[in-house]
């Protein structure tokens, strides 16, 4: 009896223990599931989070304003005045344009601009030779055009213009410089064998007295070089390749020069040389005197020189740089820098 009675007590005693094992057990089990309900509230909330994020990203995208994207900065961000001789690049890239634009220069006055077809070979060169120092921009126009769609900096391209400015300085030198010891040797006449200098402006007249071709020029001027800025900025598109951008380049020069060489020649009947897309070669040739007995001619044709072969030349780079990166942005291309 007594045995029986020690196994019915032992039988509450496991009963009890078993009974809180379950409790335990169904309160731990409550605890993970709130758990569980807690970590699947928060991975809900991150994901929706996550989701508002992708959302206002994407409303946030949708909304930026194209005018801010035309015209954000494409070159260096960190590049100025500070920081741009940090690089001996910079050295390079000057030298280049120095000695480009004295080239050209000197094409324009040897071979003259009315031979638009030695003009292509002679520009694909030169272009293609300094091409990797410095992108080869040889003439203020298209690095006003640059600068303006922020492509390079500003004090990049001052130094640009300086550095295009003293190599038509030099090649106009070199090339009087032979020019002036044949006519003192008396091996070429001075009279039949001249320099192609640019006819000022308002010095060009029609049959008519007193007509003048004022602003025929200067629009010439003003076509002429927004193609060759839109050419150049559409040769950007193929810069991995030297040659394919000199080509390019060299085109858009050879159809400028031929459609002022046609227009000037075939429908103004104007013969002398009236034109040369290049505010750099005209400012040297051109707008300053070649000796100081031109000086008082200089300063009653200035302002027209400037006017028609310095001034509106740089609009019409500009204009041509823009309406490529509009086409571009048009077209679905990205815009190069």
């Amino acid at each position: 009896m007594a045995t029986t009675k020690a196994k019915s007590a032992k039988k509450p005693a496991a009963k009890k223990t078993a009974a809180k094992k379950t409790a335990s057990k169904s309160k731990t089990t409550v605890k993970t599931a709130k758990a569980t309900a807690k970590v699947t509230e928060v991975k809900a909330e991150t994901v929706g989070t996550e989701k508002t994020k992708i959302v206002s990203e994407k409303n946030s995208a949708g909304k930026k304003n194209p005018v801010k994207e035309f015209f954000a900065r494409k070159g260096d961000p960190n590049e100025n005045i500070l920081t741009i001789f940090k690089d001996t690049k910079i050295i390079g890239a000057l030298i280049g344009e120095i000695i480009g634009t004295g080239l050209v220069t000197a094409v324009a006055l040897t071979l003259g601009l009315y031979n638009p077809l030695y003009l292509i070979f002679a520009y694909t060169a030169v272009t293609a030779g300094v091409f990797a120092l410095s992108g080869a921009q040889l003439n203020p126009a298209i690095t006003a055009g640059m600068m303006a769609s922020r492509r390079v900096s500003a004090i990049r391209g001052v130094l640009y213009i300086i550095a295009q400015l003293i190599g038509a300085w030099l090649g106009f030198m070199i090339v009087s410089y032979f020019y002036n010891i044949g006519v003192d040797s008396g091996n070429i006449d001075a009279t039949s064998t001249m320099l192609p200098t640019l006819t000022a402006a308002d010095e060009v007249s029609a049959t008519t007295e007193g007509f003048s071709f004022f602003w025929a020029i200067t629009m010439l001027e003003f076509i002429g070089t927004m193609i060759i800025a839109f050419f150049y900025t559409r040769a950007l598109e193929y810069k991995r390749g030297a040659f394919t951008f000199a080509a390019v380049v060299a085109g858009g020069v050879f159809l400028a020069t031929l459609f002022a060489v046609v227009v000037s020649s075939n429908f103004l009947g104007v013969q002398d040389n009236i034109f040369i897309m290049n505010p750099a070669s005209a400012f040297m040739y051109g707008v300053l005197p070649s000796n100081a007995e031109g000086f008082d001619a200089l300063m009653g044709q200035l302002m027209p020189m400037v006017v028609s072969h310095v001034l509106f030349p740089v609009l019409g780079g500009v204009l041509g740089v823009f309406i490529s990166d509009i086409a571009s942005k048009l077209s679905g291309k990205e815009l190069k820098a």
